[in-house]
């Protein structure tokens, strides 16, 4: 007969043969008619479906994990689990918890234990004594209860809590104000799906760390549709955050006054079109310590503090030792109840450190927070820029052209008249080579043949830069003697005419 150990809430058998030398036992507790049948296996003690309605007692000191899911506890007393102070894990699952007695973790691991599970029970109401002697918890289940409230201290002193699970209960609102960053400074997980949240405290949300927004799951409830309830979740969209992204189905709203179904309002955001867009990004509260803005454009800074408390009060000063509070100055800063500061149109002057503090009156305590804003002018003048200097180059090119132009057939000729010599006939070919147009006896890099014959005389007034001299050679060949033909086939590049070098004239 093959023997088990149930090790999760989840019925997962572990086989004990596969164990090596360890085997199961049978552990030697008592407290109810069945505990006496709980199975040992190294440091793990299983008590799962024996219909125990109590905590067993005199359970073995080395358990580290122990499972006592799917029985039918009704209620941890004090001391319960007295002398188990190697204890990690402690699985409660599908019981009938209904209340937790103070001290019922008491003298047990404490800081040890990372891992509790109270999922599925009937917990009605979390008091801020059922988690203080579990400093070192870093998971805690609680999902599938009926949990309609949260004490405020509930989860103050789980300095190491690092995911919490309350999905699937009746809560209508959440302690945010007790989460913050010294207070949790490892949590990135917070479930609060499939509730029954009516309306969030933007303000407290946005607030928390940014790892707890990341990981805050409020989908499946039943939220109003408002457009600051909007703008907080297009604003973790648009930032790809998990929680939101993953469930864009399942996040819904009701619309007051319509008895139509709850809205998908990420996939149908119709309803939201007029919402205010500086609105909808209040709540998003993770500021850089330096940050840019264009001229003209609106920039939202946040007070980032980790005060928590509802008697906070916040204050900017300005670069120009300007004091603002909320709702602001003349108009060209806004400043919300939240400590937001919105610098409306950007000007250079509003360039600077802007210096934010927070004062909580009732502990007497205070923080501040700087931010570097720099306001970059238009960038269109750039643009402008580089559209003129290429409209320059180009005039440039067409006055160069023209004025190459006007050198080759309006410049006056000087020479006395030429007696015209009789024309051999020559092949059409010849006439390519021989008898070409002025442009291309003027053009052509090699010195015509008729340059220093009789009558005719050397103009040296006037030059041509991207002319050559006669004694350079071109193309890697020696030029021709003057009255040389050049031969058909050979010609010399042309070199054109809208070139960068300038025209040198007399």
């Amino acid at each position: 007969m093959q023997s088990h150990v149930l090790v999760s809430q989840d019925l997962f058998c572990l086989q004990l043969p596969q164990l090596g030398p360890v085997q199961a036992t049978i552990c030697h507790t008592r407290g109810s008619s069945q505990s006496g049948r709980c199975l040992c296996a190294s440091d793990i003690l299983s008590c799962t479906a024996l219909g125990l309605e109590q905590v067993p007692g005199e359970m073995p000191v080395s358990a580290v994990t122990l499972d006592l899911s799917h029985n039918l506890i009704d209620q941890l007393k004090g001391g319960a689990f007295k002398g188990l102070s190697r204890l990690e894990t402690l699985r409660l699952a599908h019981n009938q918890l209904i209340t937790i007695h103070r001290g019922a973790f008491q003298n047990t691991s404490g800081a040890l234990l990372r891992h509790l599970d109270l999922s599925s029970n009937q917990l009605y109401k979390l008091e801020g004594h059922y988690f203080q002697d579990l400093s070192g918890l870093e998971e805690l289940l609680l999902f599938n209860n009926r949990i309609v409230q949260v004490e405020g201290v509930a989860l103050v002193g789980l300095g190491n809590l690092r995911k919490a699970y309350l999905s699937h209960n009746l809560l209508t609102d959440f302690p945010f104000f007790s989460i913050r960053q010294h207070s949790h400074p490892h949590l990135t997980m917070l479930d609060l799906s499939s509730n029954r949240l009516l309306k969030l405290p933007l303000e407290d949300i946005s607030n928390l760390p940014i790892l707890v927004q990341k990981g805050l799951y409020l989908h499946n409830n039943s939220l109003k549709c408002e457009c600051s309830m909007f703008g907080l979740f297009r604003g973790w969209e648009r930032r790809g955050y998990a929680s939101v992204k993953h469930f864009i189905r399942e996040h819904t709203c009701c619309i007051s006054g319509l008895e139509k179904g709850p809205v998908r309002f990420l996939q149908y955001d119709g309803y939201f079109e007029n919402c205010n867009l500086t609105a909808m990004s209040q709540p998003l509260r993770e500021q850089e310590s330096a940050v840019s803005v264009s001229a003209g454009k609106a920039l939202l800074l946040h007070c980032v503090t980790t005060l928590i408390g509802r008697s906070l009060t916040f204050f900017w000063v300005s670069p120009n030792q300007e004091y603002v509070a909320p709702p602001g100055n003349n108009g060209s800063l806004k400043m919300f109840a939240n400590g937001s500061l919105e610098i409306v149109a950007a000007r250079a002057e509003d360039s600077g450190i802007y210096l934010c503090m927070a004062l909580d009156h009732q502990r007497r305590r205070n923080e501040t927070h700087e931010v570097n804003v720099t306001v970059v002018p238009h960038q269109e003048s750039e643009h402008y820029e580089s559209f003129n200097t290429g409209f320059t180059t180009l005039l440039g090119c067409v006055v160069s052209l023209l004025l190459v132009l006007m050198y080759l057939y309006l410049t006056p000729c000087r020479c006395p008249p030429c007696p015209k010599a009789p024309t051999p006939a020559a092949p059409s070919g010849g006439n390519e080579a021989g008898a070409g147009s002025a442009q291309s006896s003027i053009l052509t890099p090699t010195p015509p043949a008729t340059t220093e014959g009789p009558g005719r005389k050397v103009s040296t007034n006037k030059h041509v830069v991207f002319l050559e001299p006669i004694r350079e050679q071109q193309n890697g060949r020696l030029r021709a003697g003057p009255g040389a033909q050049p031969r058909a086939g050979e010609t010399d590049s042309i070199m054109s005419a809208f070139a960068d070098t300038p025209i040198m004239l007399p």
